[in-house]
Formats: structure tokens, C-alpha cells, sequence
């Protein structure tokens, strides 16, 4: 018993790791914050299918991420690490959910989750206050990006993973 909880607190441990490194990198690139996202570390959003590890672990990356970069303050601190837990409660919710043993809805709650709760998170803090317009250009913003990265990022990770022999015994 102790030995899976270890397993379970290093996977989501790493999680993290990876998590706070890959947004990173997308920031030192430019595209981490702005309405139009691509963070790559979203690709890691399809893990919680594999393991309940990931939900602490990218919550807690997300949180890391927005304290050390986020240009919008508390509030993404507080609304994306939400964002980002209800997304991976969901992603686990729909780990059975599957086509030739992949999740493939695995990554449809954190493209629509983030749409939503970012899309508002921006439209209420633009200097005209929340207008229905600037929420939905924000959550179409926003949920673009979030598609390219868990769908053309995420979803071939989670395909790879699900193949892996190594992975299977990794994930235990």
C-alpha cells in the first residue's frame, strides 16, 4: 500500500515537473498567455485516462505555471488551477470511454473547460468589462488553442502511452 501511494505522489510529482517546464517553454516562445494559447504543456491534460495521479499533478503544475507567469495575477491563479482540476476530473471520468483501447474524448473536457472558464476570465477583465462578444471571441480564442494542444498534441501522446508496454508497468 505505501509503495503505490509513493508511485502515485512521484507520477504526479513529475506531472507537475513536466507540466510547469513545458508552459515554460511556451512562455520563452511567446504563446503561453496570450487569448490564443498554445501551451504545450496542455498535451498533458489526457494523462488523468492513464492515471489518478495526473489530476494533483496538473493541477498543481497549472498552479505553479500561472504563479511564476501569468500576466492576469490572482485570478488565473485561482480560475485556470480550478479550470485545470475540473478539466482533469472530467478527463478521468471519461477514461472508459473508449475506441480500440484509446480515450479519445479524453481530451475534450480541458478544451472545453479551459473555453469557457478562461474565455470568461479574460472578457471580465477587459477595460470595457464583460460584453457577450469579447467572451465568445475570448472562448473561441482560447478553446483553438487548447484543441491544437490536446487534440494534435495530447491526443498522440495518450495513443503512444496506451500502446506502451513500458508505460502500462510505469502507470501500474
Amino acid at each position: 500500500m505505501q509503495e503505490q501511494h509513493t508511485r502515485r505522489v512521484t507520477q504526479a510529482a513529475v506531472i507537475a515537473a513536466g507540466y510547469t517546464a513545458l508552459t515554460l517553454l511556451a512562455s520563452a516562445l511567446g504563446v503561453a498567455f496570450p487569448a490564443f494559447q498554445l501551451r504545450f504543456s496542455e498535451a498533458l491534460t489526457v494523462l488523468p485516462a492513464l492515471t489518478p495521479a495526473a489530476i494533483p499533478g496538473l493541477t498543481l503544475g497549472c498552479l505553479l505555471s500561472n504563479i511564476l507567469l501569468s500576466p492576469m495575477g490572482v485570478i488565473d491563479w485561482v480560475c485556470g488551477t480550478i479550470a485545470t482540476l475540473l478539466a482533469a476530473l472530467l478527463t478521468r471520468a471519461l477514461r472508459h470511454v473508449r475506441w480500440r483501447s484509446v480515450a479519445w474524448l479524453a481530451p475534450l473536457p480541458p478544451v472545453l473547460i479551459n473555453a469557457l472558464v478562461i474565455g470568461a476570465v479574460l472578457s471580465f477583465c477587459m477595460p470595457t468589462g464583460f460584453t457577450w462578444a469579447a467572451f465568445g471571441l475570448s472562448a473561441l480564442s482560447v478553446g483553438g488553442g487548447q484543441f491544437v494542444a490536446c487534440y494534435g498534441l495530447g491526443l498522440p501522446l495518450l495513443v503512444a502511452l496506451t500502446k506502451s508496454k513500458a508505460m502500462k508497468r510505469l502507470l501500474g
